[in-house]
């Protein structure tokens, strides 16, 4: 029976297990730029099968909250360099999240103070968090977006294609694609968001042809093996809305089986919320995705994510429901989570005051065993 703490293969990738750090805004990188604090957060949770970095945005454009870190700068690429070299000394492996926010943005963060870019001009009704000119550091409601034109699009993914290789030049293992949680790839999957009349808008097919697109130009840069996606078929998050997910992301998968990927990451149910919840009249099958997945010939592996505590991991692994687990807050609270739920020792209880911005406090001062 293959469980949790087994070894796996994803794409080039041999992991130690099939556990998964998922990825976790921390606000910490001033000017889109790692620190060394950074670093030494990322090396303390290498005993992961699988480290994903917090969301790292292509392009400025694609900034959406203050003190994230990007991956289209110099500066950016030596910053994760110190990263992923502390990781690897630890014996640990590491993909970034390639992220563009599209409307879940401010003016205050765009290049010139420009409005945000989203598949169609309306406003997302939830929060992004900015510093104010005194240094103070809240959340705001997002700006008013402009809908791209027709041919900026062939430059958002470019900017994903330079974007890969940029990871590759810091020396990450992989990326994974953010495709979730409401951000510009998911606005352009779901009809609350994208009231498009061209290519990219009205049909399922055309909804996801940026998907399509951003996944070609990643695999023909770096290899499909070191590629993944993210997806998070139901979540509200961002303002996010599909009546009909299940055809909507049953052709997603569908989609993605084209390419021998590293792993597909989905995100079940609400994210950071319920996992049972629902968009539209029925329940979202999650069993019913796999399968259209397998059918259409996807071999990637299978990693799931919301809420999961050590035992509902086993269980999903040892099912072959998943082949990996990714858990967010608690490897935030517990560098040493592998050993923990290994041992089914105690958790460390997570303080959501330095979630967000800060510095070493709630970022490398949690306890390890012993």
């Amino acid at each position: 029976m293959t469980t949790l703490y087994d070894p796996i293969s994803l794409g080039k990738l041999e992991l130690a297990n099939r556990i998964a750090m998922a990825p976790l805004t921390r606000n910490r990188s001033p000017k889109a730029v790692p620190q060394a604090i950074t670093a030494q957060y990322y090396a303390q949770r290498a005993s992961a099968g699988l480290l994903i970095t917090e969301a790292t945005a292509i392009s400025q454009q694609g900034q959406g909250y203050a003190d994230v870190p990007g991956l289209y700068a110099p500066e950016q690429i030596a910053g994760w360099k110190r990263v992923t070299d502390a990781v690897h000394a630890a014996g640990g492996r590491i993909v970034t999240q390639l992220w563009h926010v599209g409307r879940v943005s401010h003016t205050s963060l765009q290049p010139g103070g420009g409005a945000p870019v989203a598949p169609s001009a309306i406003t997302a009704n939830t929060k992004t968090y900015i510093i104010d000119a005194e240094g103070k550091g809240g959340f705001v409601a997002t700006s008013q977006p402009r809908a791209l034109e027709l041919a900026e699009i062939p430059g958002i993914v470019a900017d994903y294609r330079r974007a890969a290789r940029a990871a590759m030049e810091a020396g990450f293992d992989g990326v994974e694609v953010h495709a979730a949680n409401g951000y510009l790839i998911d606005q352009f999957l779901r009809s609350g968001s994208n009231h498009r009349s061209d290519a990219y808008g009205g049909s399922i097919e055309n909804r996801v042809r940026l998907l399509v697109e951003v996944m070609q130009a990643i695999v023909d840069e770096i290899g499909a093996e070191r590629t993944a996606i993210r997806i998070s078929p139901v979540t509200p998050a961002n303002d996010a809305a599909d009546p009909n997910p299940q055809p909507l992301f049953n052709y997603v998968v569908e989609q993605l089986a084209r390419w021998p990927l590293a792993y597909i990451h989905v995100v079940e149910g609400q994210t950071g919320g319920a996992r049972d919840y629902q968009q539209g009249d029925t329940p979202f099958d999650y069993t019913a995705l796999r399968v259209a997945y397998a059918k259409a010939g996807g071999k990637a592996a299978w990693m799931l994510n919301n809420g999961y505590d050590g035992e509902m991991a086993e269980t999903a692994v040892a099912s072959g429901r998943a082949d990996m687990v990714a858990f967010g807050k608690p490897f935030i609270a517990n560098p040493d989570l592998v050993r923990r739920l290994r041992e089914k020792a105690p958790l460390n209880p997570w303080d959501t005051t330095t979630f967000y911005g800060g510095g070493e406090k709630g970022y490398l001062d949690y306890p390890t065993l012993g």
